[in-house]
């Protein structure tokens, strides 16, 4: 059966303001509390801090940038979060944007694919307790971690295309999805996953669907809630590259237009309660063993409250 989770749908600028987030998440029947990659809080320090305020559920990054830190640091920092949190966590991380890498790195990885495999086996070797003996083109270690008990740590990749979902197949415990329509995952991801997993011999990776959500009430401007939480997004090229993959025409000096767009082509969700669960339900029957609601477009336009509210609003009917 697929579960159902929560993204924070802002980054947060102080440690509390996690708070009410990982409060719903313990308290209603979501599976996960999950955050990406941000400029201005780490999200391992905000989960701690929620953990400390009461609130240990499981989490997950999705996904969290590999120029920012040595994979032996993600590694060492997936596993203090689950002795933290005492629940399992998903390690995501993925390559970023060729911009990102060339301001972090000086130079953009030469290839994205070759990098990730490189700081993947390293994260896996270091959490199986291993000591990890590796010489990479871009990522090198002679390390081990001292094994603690602690609950299990997955190690997730961010995915869009079926190369990176092989690499996924390889070597990752959890494929991560972002703006990806339904008929994409069934048709590319997917196939792509238990090919690299059969190719490596081991299982299938988990594979977690982030879908931005929102319900059509109140006469809402649904493109106008795509454009608030989610224009940083469609303006990164790989991202662009990945819509119209998908027939999904993104016209990135048109945002209203992208938006518009994105909602027709299935990697946005909108409508009713119902329409809502439908369109949700298209991304399980396609392989999602996790789906994670992400209503950033309702937090930015119509405040927390009501983003809170339609939450657990759609974790009930989905539930049902």
């Amino acid at each position: 059966m697929t579960a159902y989770s929560i993204m924070m749908p802002f980054a947060p600028a102080r440690s509390q303001q996690i708070l009410p987030y990982a409060a719903l998440t313990q308290w209603s029947k979501a599976h996960r509390l999950w955050q990406g990659q941000a400029d201005i809080s780490d999200p391992n320090q905000t989960f701690v801090f929620a953990a400390a305020s009461g609130f240990r559920v499981p989490v997950g990054t999705g996904v969290l940038l590999m120029p920012n830190r040595h994979p032996a640091t993600a590694a060492q920092l997936a596993q203090t979060l689950a002795m933290t949190m005492g629940h399992p966590v998903v390690a995501g991380y993925g390559p970023g944007a060729e911009a990102l890498q060339r301001a972090l790195l000086g130079m953009p990885y030469r290839s994205p694919l070759t990098a990730t495999r490189e700081y993947l086996t390293i994260m896996r070797g270091l959490l199986a307790g291993e000591r990890v003996e590796h010489e990479g083109e871009y990522f090198s270690c002679r390390f081990a971690l001292r094994p603690v008990p602690s609950p299990p740590v997955e190690i997730g990749v961010g995915v869009l295309g079926p190369a990176m979902a092989r690499v996924a197949g390889e070597l990752a415990d959890v494929a991560i999805t972002w703006l990806v329509p339904a008929a994409r995952l069934r048709d590319v991801i997917v196939p792509a996953l238990r090919e690299g997993a059969e190719a490596a011999g081991r299982p299938v990776p988990r594979l977690v669907s982030l879908v931005p959500v929102a319900l059509d009430t109140d006469g809402r401007d649904l493109p106008d809630l795509v454009i608030a939480g989610h224009s940083g997004h469609l303006r990164l090229p790989h991202y662009a590259t990945m819509l119209r993959r998908c027939g999904i025409d993104i016209d990135t000096a048109d945002p209203r237009a992208a938006a518009t767009a994105l909602i027709k082509g299935g990697a946005f969700v909108g409508g009713g309660l119902a329409d809502v669960r439908e369109q949700l339900r298209h991304h399980a029957d396609a392989g999602a063993d996790e789906i994670a609601l992400n209503l950033s477009g309702v937090y930015v336009r119509n405040g927390e409250a009501t983003a809170l509210r339609e939450l657990h609003m759609i974790l009930e009917e989905v539930a049902a």
